[in-house]
């Protein structure tokens, strides 16, 4: 596993290096939302429904589809009334909202097209495979395509532009999960007219090759060349739409989302082209006028993926990640260790009681954190989730390690050792001051040292918290100049100005009798903690 995020890290620093920093637009207040499924802001009904459910869950922001098929669905006529029930609808259950474009392609497919679009497969002709096989994909290269896309995405603008005056709308997403399924690229007429121009001036002078080459000069392997062939097409298909957006709505963040290159899949396997995080160069460059690029995430482990999207210029957003009762242990982990801009379960309006329950604690005590989740605090996330579950996070500040793992590594509950699975454990770990933190999450367990003390192997223990029999009670050596204690460990409420309210002192068992801090995995808490050094 680590083999395989090497290489990872290596292929993003290939991609991302040369990326000219700036300061991208980004809301000026925590995205704690959820994305609803494909079809649940398809009518009123479902919108009056849904977004009360969301209230109570704790959710600011909803992610939800805006459906070209059903704002125009006859060329010129358009209808915006699902919208303004949606703003209406926000408003009443203190919500924002990010609107999502369903245009000319959603996960690839050009499936919420109008029908006058759908049917006219002269003027608006379809990607193509190399065997010739159409696809329900309309093609990037038709200028029709762009033009009828580009005019239905303007009313949007404009219809916001006049009737969104209270700023719901939070941000909006161009398209969904843009890129080619089945073929790394499109092979229509139009298509290989451009490909055989080679390599555009713009992109040749990012990549640092002489302008005209062909594409395949720039990848070996020629599916990955053809996809970023693609990538640059697609980006510029994008900027059309961008800087319309930047023209009407200036101060609206626009980024773009994508489906991953996850399980080995090849270009063509997945919805490639799109926005990966390896191809960040061709999109940035092709489509300045976007803000960011964000994934979309369904195959765990997570934690590389979010990796992958945090660098300079490109803060990290998940807009899609699939729903469970470890979603607010996601959320703490991205908004901890990558300072996460937002973050999103899918089809949230589906979750069951509880992954509500969960997400809704979780949610709550993040917006009473938010004063802290800025750049004033240091800060980083924890994350025990099924590829490292076992294994402990070791931060080294100011002469003191701080060492986290998962609340099961604990012997006091029966689901730890019963044969239960084990629930994703995190949070994230602020640093306050010197010696004082504030530790937030769930199922986690947190213990400090001195990194001149040479540390020992660990003692077995049993479920009383002593050591097993027959452990031995001596140590072999012990080096160091001084040692780490629990001053105080107090649970608190975190009050509207960033003050603690405390809900408990915790002492004796609750830290092991200062051995260590603990969240158990059925609740979210906060807890503050002072140190002191013998």
């Amino acid at each position: 596993m680590k083999k395989i995020f090497t290489i990872v890290l290596t292929l993003l620093t290939v991609f991302t290096h040369s990326i000219t920093a700036k300061s991208p637009r980004t809301p000026d207040y925590l995205i704690l939302g959820g994305e609803l499924g494909n079809s649940s802001a398809s009518s009123k009904e479902d919108i009056k429904t849904i977004f009360p459910k969301l209230k109570d869950m704790g959710l600011n922001t909803v992610l939800m589809p805006v459906y070209w098929e059903l704002i125009e669905p006859s060329e010129g006529k358009f209808d915006f009334s699902l919208l303004d029930e949606a703003i209406k609808t926000a408003k009443e259950n203190d919500l924002k909202i990010v609107t999502l474009w369903f245009g000319a392609w959603k996960n690839s497919m050009s499936c919420y097209a109008p029908s006058w679009v759908k049917i006219d497969t002269k003027r608006f002709p379809r990607a193509i495979t190399e065997q010739g096989k159409p696809l329900e994909i309309l093609s990037a290269f038709s200028n029709e395509v762009l033009k009828a896309d580009l005019k239905a995405f303007n009313a949007l603008l404009d219809y916001l532009k006049t009737h969104d005056k209270d700023n719901t709308i939070a941000m909006i997403q161009i398209e969904n999960e843009i890129g080619m399924l089945e073929s790394p690229r499109d092979h229509s007429n139009l298509a290989n007219e451009a490909y055989d121009k080679g390599v555009p001036e713009a992109l040749a002078k990012k990549l640092k090759v002489k302008p005209g080459n062909p594409w395949t000069t720039l990848a070996e392997d020629k599916d990955y060349a053809d996809e970023m062939f693609m990538a640059w097409y697609y980006a510029q298909y994008v900027e059309n739409l961008a800087k319309s957006a930047r023209e009407k709505l200036p101060d609206t963040p626009i980024y773009v989302n994508a489906a991953l290159d996850s399980r080995a899949r090849r270009p063509g396997q997945y919805p490639s082209a799109g926005p990966i995080a390896r191809l960040a160069n061709v999109w940035k460059t092709g489509a300045p006028s976007i803000d960011f690029i964000s994934p979309d995430l369904y195959d765990p482990p997570f934690a590389p993926w979010f990796l992958q999207y945090d660098f300079p210029d490109n803060p990290l957003f998940i807009p899609e990640i699939r729903r469970s009762a470890d979603s607010g242990v996601h959320a703490f982990y991205a908004i901890g260790q990558h300072n996460a801009i937002g973050f999103s379960p899918f089809s949230i309006e589906n979750a069951s009681s509880q992954e509500a329950a969960r997400l809704s604690q979780a949610y709550s005590l993040l917006r009473k954190l938010e004063p802290y989740c800025s750049e004033k605090y240091e800060s980083y996330g924890l994350l025990f989730d099924k590829e490292n579950a076992k294994d402990s996070k070791v931060v080294e500040k100011d002469g003191i390690k701080t060492i986290s793992n998962h609340f099961f590594t604990l012997p006091w509950d029966s689901r730890a050792t019963d044969g239960s699975i084990w629930p994703d454990g995190g949070g994230m770990i602020i640093r306050l001051d010197k010696d004082e933190y504030l530790i937030a999450g769930s199922g986690i367990v947190v213990k400090w040292e001195s990194t001149d003390e040479a540390s020992t192997s660990e003692k077995k223990l049993g479920e009383d918290g002593f050591m097993l029999t027959g452990e031995n009670t001596k140590e072999s050596t012990w080096k160091g100049k001084q040692r780490i204690g629990i001053l105080s460990c107090d649970e608190v409420d975190i009050n509207p100005d960033g003050s603690f309210s405390v809900i408990r002192r915790l002492n004796g068992d609750e830290t092991h009798q200062g051995r260590h801090v603990r969240i158990g995995v059925d609740n979210f808490k906060a807890l503050h903690v002072k140190l002191y050094r013998y």
